[in-house]
């Protein structure tokens, strides 16, 4: 009786989150690392530091992709990013073709994401701010060569240039370094503007991305997560679910 009253309350929500979607005109998605776990790609934080043994040191994930870590043990870097941030066979679920069809239909406005990954263009969103960069863009440090993900994933050891024999750098966002202004500005303009905002796949406790939520001004605060997070009690809606299929049957249901 349990399972079907909650299986009831969550159909109800998701009844809810159509209605909302359907009154709503300026839509802006704010997603982290719960949006990309259903096409096979995992938070990093569950890594158990591969390269230990050979520092002779434990260093959390946080350390591993920080900027000191990049310029101190660049080989090491490369080797735990290439296993735990790069995923080239990932492909869109149903949360990111949900975006990309609500865009389409003119009422996202925007995507601003935590993720590095790329998938919300691949599903076909436009509009998309890469908080934290993305692992499919890559330089140079030297001449500003462009290379893509897979020559990074190719490369042994430390990625060099073959123009200039400099040393080519994700165009992702370390620990310890600033985010992008021209990025975190159209974010915060585009959720200032929104009438609905859309919190999925995040608990919230990564900033200053985080932050950006109080930018909001609108009608409908959405939060759709697996577990609770800190700003349930502020939200219009709060449900405790896979954000894929949530967001694919609420589109649906529209």
């Amino acid at each position: 009786m349990k399972e079907f009253d909650n299986r009831k309350e969550l159909d109800n929500k998701i009844n809810q989150l159509a209605e909302i979607i359907q009154n709503s005109k300026r839509i802006v998605f704010f997603g982290g690392a719960g949006v990309s776990t259903a096409s096979g790609i995992p938070d990093f934080r569950s890594s158990d530091g591969l390269y230990s043994k050979k520092l002779g040191r434990n260093f959390t994930p946080e350390q591993a992709v920080s900027h000191s870590f990049f310029v101190y043990h660049t080989e090491e870097f490369y080797e735990f990013y290439k296993k735990n941030l790069v995923y080239p066979n990932a492909q869109p679920n149903d949360c990111h073709i949900a975006l990309a069809k609500l865009e389409r239909l003119g009422k996202l406005t925007a995507v601003v994401t935590q993720n590095i990954d790329g998938l919300h263009q691949a599903a076909g969103s436009k509009n998309v701010y890469e908080l934290h960069g993305s692992v499919l863009r890559n330089y140079c440090m030297d001449c500003n060569e462009f290379y893509d993900d897979q020559y990074i994933i190719s490369s042994q050891g430390i990625p060099e240039c073959k123009s200039c024999g400099g040393i080519v750098k994700p165009d992702v966002v370390l620990y310890e370094e600033g985010l992008d202004d021209a990025t975190v500005s159209g974010a915060i303009e585009s959720i200032s503007k929104a009438d609905t905002l859309i919190i999925g796949g995040t608990s919230l406790i990564v900033y200053p991305a985080a932050g950006l939520i109080n930018y909001f001004r609108g009608n409908n605060l959405v939060l759709i997560n697996k577990s609770k997070t800190s700003a349930d009690g502020r939200a219009t809606l709060a449900i405790n679910e896979d954000i894929a299929y949530v967001m694919k049957t609420a589109v649906e249901r529209c």
